[in-house]
């Protein structure tokens, strides 16, 4: 799996968005991806997998209370995106996410040809 960074001239800075962190765990059934993306509501989450690729996007959900405005804004762009391409070793079509938190877990297994397995040797 590696990151995909993709930047076309349609994008402006109304479409940026921040890079949440993400911690990739690899195993021999495949990999556990954790992602922080703190402030986003699960009705605001989406996740994506077309072909290998595999985008994870959010929308953070900051109010403001009526009648009160910010005097410091360290999270100005309320967006996260962060878009991965899957190696063919891994099953796309399987993958699990959870969402507890505001932690993302993803886990992709391998794709059976890519697994491991037992060969029986005949003895003749």
């Amino acid at each position: 799996m590696s990151e995909t960074n993709t930047v076309s001239k349609a994008d402006s800075r109304d479409d940026a968005a921040l890079l949440p962190p993400v911690d990739v765990i690899e195993d021999a059934s495949g990999i556990t991806l954790f992602a922080d993306l703190a402030g986003v509501p699960k009705d605001k989450l989406q996740l994506h997998v077309e072909g290998d690729t595999l985008t994870i996007e959010g929308e953070v959900d900051l109010e403001i209370p009526e009648g009160m405005e910010s005097s410091h804004v360290e999270v100005g762009r309320p967006r996260y995106r962060r878009v991965f391409t899957l190696s063919r070793e891994l099953d796309a079509s399987k993958v699990a996410a959870e969402f507890k938190h505001g932690v993302l877990k993803l886990v992709i297994p391998k794709a059976e040809h890519a697994q491991a397995r037992k060969v029986q040797v005949k003895v003749l």
